[in-house]
């Protein structure tokens, strides 16, 4: 199976340079670990979306290994759509407002 497109909800977007911003704060190295890190699992998710596992009826995530953070993310027809770049204690389903199919 073909490589699928990956493209971020704008509020996924703001989640990830909000999380890259703290991280800098705190070192810059951490935030290239942090952005290495989320890289990895988009491509992850690119070459086999089904194979996370399923969060809801609709969307799945993928642990960012090393950080308390999960991407969650949608697959449409031929592209994947990152709903959010989620803490794993912080306002759980913040992000429900973001999906196609709430």
């Amino acid at each position: 199976m073909p490589k699928r497109d990956v493209a971020f909800h704008p509020g996924a977007s703001a989640d990830y340079e909000e999380v890259f911003a703290w991280y800098f704060v705190r070192g810059a190295t951490l935030a290239l670990d942090f952005e290495r890190e989320v890289e990895r699992c988009l491509r992850l998710i690119a070459e086999a979306p089904f194979r996370w596992p399923a969060f809801d009826a609709e969307r799945r995530r993928i642990v960012v290994r090393k950080f308390p953070y999960s991407i969650v993310y949608e697959v449409a027809d031929r592209q994947i759509v990152v709903l959010a770049v989620a803490h794993g204690r912080r306002r759980p389903r913040y992000w429900r407002g973001r999906a196609a199919n709430p």
